[in-house]
């Protein structure tokens, strides 16, 4: 499936697109969700396709890494450090979209919500954010309060601080589309009510050593978390460079269902960052999402 955008990096001079996979992990599930915190949105999304499914057993039999796994953990956390710290000096527009889907597959409502950020006279970054009409929704819709909880993601969960709150295992070496990728599999030693804590499988660049996509959860002493009023716990993100050095969340998307009397209703809900500026230096960047919790 090919996103609605392309990752540009550096990594060996090339502009590479990541392909999505969903993975089946048996240990990943759902009720609940903690308040969190993070920024605004923009523009028309692609309706993404059908992804492949390629499915990594939960436990298969241990892989040597290339390169140390220990030193590949260390890399990744530093790497999510630098990104965590240069956030705070970029603004990037941001679009949430959710959509009902029909029988047929094709959407049969939907709403988008956008931000952008533009100069104004003084040079200050200001955001402007715009609800477009709901189209069709039903039994869904985007409140504030799921806006707040969608907003408060943390979005870099493995920083070096946060290490030693995480078991970390190395998986397998992946292709994923031109990339060669590390997969660990991440679940924390313990749960409490106050926190976010991510459990699920990332994927590591072998050039860059910075983590380049994530699936999974965010869980609680109080369960698997999700927005109110949403059923939404399982977030596949994808992350590219931003200013050619800093990887950053690019886009998110979860699929789930609402039941109904007549049955189940296919819902999907997809997060998209870019054309993201920086801020100058006698402004203040506005807040965003914690960079873990």
């Amino acid at each position: 499936m090919n996103l609605p955008f392309k990752i540009r990096g550096k990594i060996r001079g090339k502009i590479r697109g990541i392909l999505p996979i969903i993975v089946g992990v048996a240990c990943l599930g759902g009720t609940g969700w903690l308040p969190l915190m993070a920024q605004s949105e923009n523009g028309p999304l692609a309706a993404p396709k059908k992804p492949d499914i390629v499915r990594i057993p939960v436990n298969p039999a241990p892989e040597k890494p290339p390169v140390p796994a220990d030193e590949i953990i260390r890399q990744f956390s530093a790497n999510q450090d630098v990104a965590a710290q240069a956030r705070d000096g970029y603004v990037c527009n941001k679009a949430i979209r959710l959509e009902e889907t029909g029988s047929d597959g094709k959407p049969t409502g939907q709403i988008e919500i956008t931000t952008e950020y533009a100069a104004a006279d003084d040079g200050t970054l200001r955001p402007k954010t715009v609800r477009k009409p709901d189209s069709g929704l039903q039994y869904v819709d985007l409140e504030p309060d799921a806006m707040q909880a969608l907003s408060s993601i943390p979005q870099f969960p493995l920083t070096t601080s946060e290490l030693s709150k995480y078991v970390i295992t190395y998986q397998t070496s992946q292709p994923v589309d031109e990339l060669t990728t590390y997969v660990f599999q991440v679940s924390p030693k313990q749960v409490d009510r106050e926190h976010a804590y991510f459990s699920g499988l990332i994927w590591v660049d072998d050039h860059d050593l910075a983590i380049v996509k994530t699936y999974g959860k965010w869980v609680s002493e109080l369960g698997d978390m999700k927005p109110p009023n949403l059923p939404f716990t399982m977030y596949e993100t994808y992350f590219q460079p931003v200013s050619n050095k800093y990887w950053m969340p690019a886009y998110a998307r979860s699929d789930a269902a609402v039941k109904e009397k007549d049955g189940d209703v296919p819902v999907r809900l997809i997060i998209q960052w870019d054309n993201c500026k920086t801020v100058p230096k006698q402004v203040a960047a506005p807040a965003h999402a914690p960079a873990s919790h």
